[in-house]
């Protein structure tokens, strides 16, 4: 319940300050978590970025107050923080599809976003299977880039499956693939089964809405990292979460639903927190040729009181 209560109070001040300077750390702070931490359960938890839904908030209310004539379009635009008419028009165009002097007409079709609350809802019915593993320091290296959230959400640029898509065609994963010398698993690395490639995402934002991601492999003493990036993996214990079943994987899971499940069952009812620091997504065959993936979290006990 104190989870539940957290995240409510969290929706009550962006719901009270749409017509402010929305601060993400206030909002992490009221979460008693990470601003990072907060954005990747809000995603995961309702499908839409903490950003699209503050956006989406403001486009509603703006719809309202535009149906009051005496109301100036630049007025309204600065009241929801956008410095010009130009992209306000743009952006409530974008999402009612049509611009705000037409929405003030009689009988024009509107689109509404309601403020969103957590509920206890009777989950839990299907098991998740985990294990935790503890693991000492150790790097990784890879091909790394910046990532925008909002054009994450927004479908701008190249997108992280696209990335992938694409080292795949030109060569790049099999020359990464063959970076890795010996038996990499046997130096202290994760599970036997694991494949060598993964990615992983370094929790370490440069703002608000980007973040570093990296597609690679364990580092040994052999490896040939060339021109990639090296990264430091703390110490840690990890929780591990599988999408494989019963000894069976066929490569079609949903990673989004396991990960909605981590953070909306799994986390709040366990007696760990997941720390900010880094988590990976490993791409994995077993010994009987099946694919499936392994979610990796960093995480700690839980404090009382």
């Amino acid at each position: 319940m104190d989870w539940l209560q957290r995240m409510n109070h969290a929706i009550d001040y962006i719901e009270d300050n749409l017509e402010n300077i929305i601060d993400y750390e206030q909002i992490a702070k009221i979460a008693l978590c990470s601003v990072y931490q907060f954005q990747r359960m809000f995603s995961f938890i309702l499908e839409v970025p903490l950003s699209e839904y503050i956006r989406r908030r403001r486009l509603t209310l703006a719809a309202f107050d535009l149906q009051n004539r005496k109301n100036k379009v630049t007025d309204i635009a600065l009241k929801y923080g956008y410095e010009t008419p130009e992209s306000f028009s743009r952006a409530f165009q974008n999402l009612h599809g049509l611009t705000p002097t037409s929405a003030r007409n009689a009988g024009s079709a509107l689109k509404a976003y309601p403020r969103i609350s957590f509920q206890i809802t009777l989950k839990g019915v299907v098991e998740m299977n985990y294990r935790i593993e503890q693991r000492d320091a150790f790097q990784v290296f890879g091909l790394e880039d910046i990532y925008n959230i909002d054009d994450i959400a927004n479908q701008q640029g190249v997108s992280i499956p696209e990335v992938w898509q694409n080292i795949c065609k030109n060569g790049e994963f099999d020359r990464l693939r063959n970076s890795v010398i010996g038996d990499w698993w046997r130096e202290g690395n994760f599970s036997k089964e694991l494949g060598a490639v993964f990615a992983y995402d370094s929790y370490k934002f440069t703002s608000n809405t980007t973040f570093p991601y990296l597609i690679g492999c364990y580092k040994s003493e052999n490896s040939k990292i060339n021109e990639y990036t090296v990264v430091d993996v703390p110490a840690s214990t990890w929780v591990v979460f599988s999408t494989l079943s019963d000894g069976n994987g066929s490569g079609n899971y949903d990673l989004r639903s396991l990960k909605n499940r981590i953070f909306s069952e799994w986390l709040q009812t366990s007696k760990y927190n997941v720390l900010d620091g880094g988590n990976f997504e490993m791409y994995c065959t077993n010994k009987d040729g099946y694919e499936y993936c392994e979610l990796w979290y960093r995480i700690e006990e839980k404090q009382i009181g």
